[in-house]
């Protein structure tokens, strides 16, 4: 995972955590951990995914994740890198995720999430999420 520096927004202190949030996505997902990946969301958090389906609710997506993620990064990698950070309020950032899914035979597979993320309790926590699939790299 890589980042940008967002200083000019968003303090270090916060910056970190929420660079980790996306770390532990991406860890979540390459080694198939779907309670790990559930620990970062809000109980009622909404989250869409790549293929368009709404989820409302930790259930909901612990439903879904239990039943696509394991084996479904058999033979794949995927890699984060935050692309921007917008801090609407001290305690709310939406931030801008680049996903790669990379197959062995090198072809790729690109992804734009919108992470929407609430501190609470001193910890940053996935609120509202849309997971966007592009056609082609820009």
């Amino acid at each position: 995972m890589s980042t940008t520096n967002f200083a000019d927004q968003v303090n270090q202190a916060d910056m970190e955590a929420i660079r980790q949030v996306v770390a532990t996505v991406e860890h979540a997902q390459n080694n198939e951990l779907p309670d790990e990946f559930l620990a970062l969301f809000r109980a009622d958090a909404i989250w869409t995914t790549g293929g368009g389906k709404r989820l409302f609710g930790r259930e909901a997506i612990s439903t879904f994740t239990h039943q696509v993620l394991p084996g479904g990064m058999r033979d794949l990698t995927v890699t984060f890198e935050i692309e921007h950070v917008l801090l609407i309020r001290p305690d709310v950032a939406a931030v801008k995720v680049r996903q790669v899914y990379r197959k062995p035979d090198g072809t790729e597979e690109v992804g734009t999430p919108l992470f929407v993320m609430a501190k609470e309790d001193g910890r940053w926590r996935l609120t509202a999420c849309q997971n966007t699939i592009v056609p082609g790299d820009d």
